[in-house]
């Protein structure tokens, strides 16, 4: 058995060797200006220099090769861009070049199988998958209606804190409260059911999916080296596949589940007043109208697709933002102090903040700008790849070429930013930071830029800004929040936030 396995690991190799040989020389006949790239090693090529933090370490070579940097896992070019200008040559001026997607082990079995919106190819399904969702969930019409939604879930997260503080702990954890609230807000927007805060059994089961889909973002590494080597996909040595496969199986019930549920609800309350207002107002409900028009397209497949994305970035991504947010202005007291006195001048005591508020809190709106200029939510954006030769900072980018944009670089540049690392909102007031262009991408740009900003600064906004008008909140000792961030696809704090939360007395008999 042993003599067999070092006899194919053996064939491998050579396999590998002669594939590389026969790729070195097809490279020598054709001479083209490439980006600078560093030395790279036979058959694996750069695989051997990528390190957690992945963006810090593509932020050192970038330093060290320049803003276009050309790497090579294994066989795959790969194009990193570091610098505001290279973004708007890849996303704007070859948009349509740089508008797929690469394919990869997770756009195959996390994305069922490249159809849902995140790893679709572009072209016809991508393009009504965008237009459905952002119709469906992120359109202003829609948002408008669904502002009541957002609104009730931040007021009974106000209202449990004040319930936990008044049973004699003002020390209270965070970021559980935090996913537990952007849960609740998407499963709401969507199929109109609370998870936390009703019955312990729907928060058993959507915590038990809130799990599954961290081992999901665990998974979406953009350097799995799978993705690169296709025989170690065949063998699956390390067996990526196997978990992937085994996450989705539970993912999918899940989602099964959940628009089952949902289609019993719409049977049994056919024709009862009380409902009809909250089916007209989930997106479920119009999509299921739409696979009565066209069933052989909204697919069961195709909905789950559409509501997975929404779930994986409407909750991870907004509760940790969030989270971080509150972190720095429990840091930065000034800040804190700073956002109050706008709340109290603009809304005041007698009445919770309401979304429409928002446009006149300007400096909430700047601390939500910083925090995600620090903080994005994907430090390096989802990968695109070249359909045709272009040509990005003055270099050759073949076609098939895969590019990795590092926001999290560019976010702290200092040739765009003034003291990048610095928590400084102010930066954003005004055309303060117009010069930025496209050095401000925490939602991308382009085609494949998220279309959901708006819904995210909604609802990072009225979370922070009734937290910060019904509670007093302080740093629980007296050093600074660790600010310190996980490694992988997101980047959550590695410490939950916790802080010390007194209410104030002229808001409890709103909460």
């Amino acid at each position: 058995m042993e003599e067999a396995y070092c006899c194919n690991f053996a064939l491998t190799m050579l396999f590998l060797l002669l594939f590389f040989k026969m790729f070195v020389k097809k490279q020598e006949r054709h001479k083209i200006n490439l980006p600078p790239s560093p030395p790279a090693i036979p058959i694996i090529g750069h695989l051997h220099l990528l390190k957690e933090p992945l963006q810090q370490t593509l932020q050192a070579l970038s330093d060290k090769y320049g803003p276009v940097l050309l790497l090579r896992f294994a066989a795959r070019k790969v194009l990193v861009v570091t610098s505001p200008s290279a973004v708007e040559e890849c996303l704007v001026n070859n948009g349509i070049v740089f508008a797929n997607r690469p394919r990869m082990l997770v756009g195959k079995h996390l994305n069922y199988n490249y159809t849902a919106i995140a790893a679709a190819p572009y072209g016809d399904l991508w393009r009504n998958l965008r237009r459905v969702t952002a119709l469906e969930m992120f359109s202003t019409t829609r948002l408008a209606k669904t502002s009541v939604v957002r609104e009730e879930e931040v007021r009974l997260l106000g209202s449990q804190l004040m319930k936990s503080c008044a049973s004699g702990s003002s020390k209270l954890e965070l970021k559980s409260r935090f996913n537990d609230l952007s849960f609740n807000v998407m499963t709401m927007m969507i199929v109109g059911k609370r998870y936390y805060g009703e019955s312990v059994g729907d928060a058993e089961e959507a915590e038990q999916f809130q799990a599954v889909m961290k081992e999901y973002l665990s998974l979406s590494n953009a350097s799995n080296p799978e993705d690169f080597f296709p025989l170690l996909q065949w063998m699956d040595l390390r067996g990526l596949e196997r978990k992937m496969v085994h996450v989705m199986k539970r993912i999918d019930e899940f989602l099964h589940d959940l628009i089952a549920e949902y289609r019993r609800a719409l049977s049994a309350s056919n024709g009862v007043n009380g409902s009809q207002l909250q089916r007209k107002t989930t997106m479920i409900h119009n999509l299921l109208l739409l696979q009565e028009a066209e069933p052989e397209f909204y697919t069961d497949d195709i909905i789950k697709g559409i509501i997975l994305i929404l779930l994986l970035a409407g909750t991870e991504t907004t509760a940790t933002t969030t989270e971080w947010a509150m972190s720095l202005l429990l840091n930065n007291p000034d800040a804190m102090a700073k956002a109050r006195a706008e709340i109290d001048a603009h809304v005041g005591q007698h009445r919770l903040l309401q979304e429409q508020d928002l446009p006149k809190l300007n400096y909430i709106q700047n601390v939500v700008k910083e925090t995600y200029r620090l903080y994005a939510p994907l430090p390096l954006l989802i990968p695109h790849e070249a359909s045709d030769d272009c040509t990005i900072g003055g270099y050759q980018v073949p076609r098939g070429t895969m590019l990795l944009i590092n926001a999290w670089a560019i976010h702290r540049d200092p040739k765009v930013w003034v003291n990048p690392t610095k928590f400084m909102p102010e930066r954003f007031e005004g055309e303060n930071y117009s010069s930025a262009g496209y050095g401000y991408i925490p939602f991308g740009a382009g085609r494949r830029g998220c279309p959901g900003a708006g819904l995210a600064y909604r609802v990072i906004g009225l979370a922070l800004g009734t937290l910060i008008q019904s509670f007093e909140l302080e740093r629980v000792g007296v050093e600074e929040v660790d600010m310190a961030a996980c490694s992988g696809i997101t980047m959550p704090k590695l410490k939950p936030l916790e802080a010390i939360c007194r209410p104030r007395a002229a808001m409890v008999p709103h909460l």
